[in-house]
């Protein structure tokens, strides 16, 4: 069963899918009234910022690393443990139901790196591949069409061979500055 834990770990929790905010909200409330913030630390819904292009307009939205989870920082006992696993839209710990393992330090600082670089850069979602042509929407360039030479997806680049004045010539464009040509 449980073991006494007084140290505060994290342990990912299952819940509904789609439901990991409302899952989130639920059980910060039930921590409030229960009257047990000393045994929790954070909750975390680990997401990033992405941008897309929709109809040729810039979107922003998060995507979830891990639909369908959160990460709970808690001191594990049988009463945060039944805390958890009662709430409304969470379905339980993940791996030993009854004995949770938490995470290795090492993981949980790569996920939140993550999450903190996710925050303060957007990533850009686009897929694009060599010899795709393409419209420049932004910038100088913008209404010439190219075709790409060189997709940097970590750094959210395309290098277009756009021709201007008669000569293919190569330009470094960011993702949302370009649209797919029809």
């Amino acid at each position: 069963m449980v073991t006494e834990n007084k140290e505060k770990r994290w342990y990912v929790v299952q819940t509904h899918a789609t439901f990991e905010l409302r899952a989130k909200e639920a059980l910060e409330e039930r921590i409030r009234k229960h009257n047990m913030e000393e045994a929790f630390g954070e909750i975390q819904v680990p997401q990033e910022t992405v941008v897309e292009l929709v109809k040729g307009q810039k979107k922003t939205s998060s995507k979830k690393f891990f639909p369908g989870y959160i990460l709970v920082q808690m001191a594990m006992n049988e009463d945060t443990w039944l805390l958890v696993k009662d709430t409304p839209r969470i379905l339980g710990f993940i791996g030993n139901a009854k004995d949770p393992e938490p995470l290795e330090q090492v993981e949980v600082d790569r996920i939140l790196n993550q999450v903190a670089e996710g925050k303060t850069s957007p990533r850009t979602k686009m897929n694009f591949e060599n010899g795709q042509l393409v419209k420049v929407i932004d910038g100088p360039f913008m209404d010439l069409s190219g075709v790409i030479d060189e997709v940097k997806q970590d750094k959210g680049k395309l290098r277009v061979l756009i021709n201007i004045f008669g000569r293919s010539t190569p330009v470094e464009l960011e993702f949302g500055q370009v649209i797919k040509a029809s």
